[in-house]
């Protein structure tokens, strides 16, 4: 307590130093060095391509783009303050480095939320409608779906984070999190919040369960469609196509549900950091690899860049 009182100031928060404490602290810095480089080149790479190569210049890669953006910003944000907590030993966070935490993850994770369905909505455009795809999802419409799913996470974000911000904070300050997140902030606030974690769960419920519910709904029309042509090629091309998608979505809303919906006495503070790190590690880092292992119009795109 006393190294506490000594190292924070009225505004400053203490974050959780997440490699100290494990038998070997190096290993899980290093692995986690890999894992950000190996987020920052993939997500850049797919960036760059869709950017390069006209043939990517439609709806599909211009979503993912979008979502290689959020992973970005997870990684450049979260990941590299946790590794430079532990290199450095000064686990301070100022209250507007705290502010911009929550306000930044709150926004990627809903945008998220309502990007992946978006996705899902493309790909269920592309092979149900075919002959209308390209009127239902021009340029405008693709755009403007990408704003609502932006402009609808940032009024959440500001709603939640202001209320959270105004709330009296005790104690030592210390948030048994590795970045600042609404749920781990309550835990050091002095006042009853329990009505306002209902509010954070009913939150989480409207960004999860309508997505998913508009997810399921456009797999099944897409499979619906694709087994009564009766063609094993259709068949394999769709799966083919939407396989990643679902592979990143599993990923996503599994952690989401955990995290969110899922009552806290059924986990602990320590697998709550786990899920954390779904967000802000692992997702970040798979899904451009989910996504172009098995996209011949991205390894394509990324040979033609590399042969110039």
């Amino acid at each position: 307590m006393a190294w506490q009182s000594n190292q924070t100031s009225g505004s400053d928060f203490i974050l959780l130093d997440l490699f100290h404490g494990t038998p070997v602290p190096q290993v899980l810095v290093a692995r986690t060095l890999v894992d950000l480089l190996v987020a920052l080149l993939g997500n850049s790479t797919i960036l760059l391509l869709i950017w390069a190569d006209p043939l990517l210049h439609n709806p599909m890669y211009f979503l993912l783009s979008q979502l290689s953006l959020m992973d970005l910003l997870y990684i450049c944000t979260f990941v590299s303050k946790m590794v430079l907590v532990f290199l450095s030993g000064d686990r301070r966070i100022s209250f507007i480095g705290c502010s911009f935490q929550m306000f930044l993850f709150t926004t990627l994770a809903g945008s998220e939320c309502l990007l992946l369905a978006v996705m899902a909505y493309d790909r269920y455009m592309a092979i149900c409608q075919l002959l209308r795809y390209p009127i239902l999802m021009r340029p405008r419409v693709c755009v403007l779906l990408v704003l609502v799913t932006w402009l609808g996470a940032l009024l959440n974000a500001m709603i939640h984070v202001i209320y959270t911000l105004t709330l009296p904070y005790c104690g030592s300050r210390e948030i048994h999190h590795f970045f600042c997140e609404i749920p781990a902030l309550l835990k050091v606030v002095c006042v009853d919040t329990s009505q306002y974690e209902k509010g954070v769960f009913v939150s989480g419920v409207i960004f999860l369960l309508p997505p998913i519910s508009a997810i399921l709904g456009f797999y099944g029309s897409i499979l619906s469609t694709v087994l009564g042509m009766g063609s094993r090629q259709g068949l394999r091309k769709a799966l083919t196509t939407c396989s990643s998608h679902v592979i990143v979505v599993s990923l996503f809303y599994g952690a989401a549900i955990i995290k969110y919906i899922v009552p806290k006495s059924y986990h602990t503070p320590e697998q709550e950091e786990l899920v954390s790190i779904f967000y802000t590690i692992i997702t970040p880092m798979l899904n451009p690899l989910i996504y172009s292992l098995r996209n011949k119009d991205v390894a394509r795109a990324f040979w033609k860049v590399l042969g110039k």
